[in-house]
């Protein structure tokens, strides 16, 4: 295993784990924590295997990542906002 493989797993373990952990078994400001928390360590994780395969072409997609990320996460605090 290369150090970029090492990298990757890592921040899987260290990262993804407890967004699902949040987004499984908390309240709903738990579970939008969590889906800020995991769209952020998955683009941290697109990127670092690309740095590892050298692929500067695919950086596009963790742009993206970041983009609808983003986005999902003011929706869902629109909807857990107050009704007026």
């Amino acid at each position: 295993m290369s150090g970029w493989e090492i990298a990757t797993l890592a921040l899987l373990l260290g990262g993804m784990v407890p967004a699902l952990v949040l987004v499984a078994r908390g309240g709903p400001v738990d579970r939008l924590v969590g889906l800020a928390l995991a769209s952020s360590v998955g683009t941290l994780t697109l990127l670092v295997m690309i740095q590892g395969d050298g692929q500067s072409s695919y950086l596009i997609v963790p742009l993206v990542l970041v983009l609808l990320g983003f986005a999902g996460t003011l929706v869902y605090t629109r909807l857990l906002g107050p009704k007026p």
